[in-house]
């Protein structure tokens, strides 16, 4: 007899705390939920480009142009 059915064997059933059709809908429902928190934040760097542009102006930047270096 091998390791793996002794170890079957000895374990015998264990009642799970929900449904076995639960833990896939609660994984959707999480990647859902992720999934709007990701979009709602679509095009954030776009909305404020006007006041990013007149900073980058006053203080010595090129409007429209993305710093490549950081701290």
């Amino acid at each position: 007899m091998s390791f793996v059915s002794a170890v079957l064997t000895e374990v015998g059933h264990v009642a799970l705390p929900l449904p076995i059709i639960a833990y896939p809908l609660v994984a959707a429902v999480l990647f859902l939920a992720l999934g709007v928190v990701v979009w709602s934040f679509r095009d954030v760097a776009n909305r404020h480009s006007a006041k990013a542009n007149a900073y980058a102006a006053a203080h010595g930047g090129h409007a429209g142009a993305s710093s490549t270096g950081g701290h």
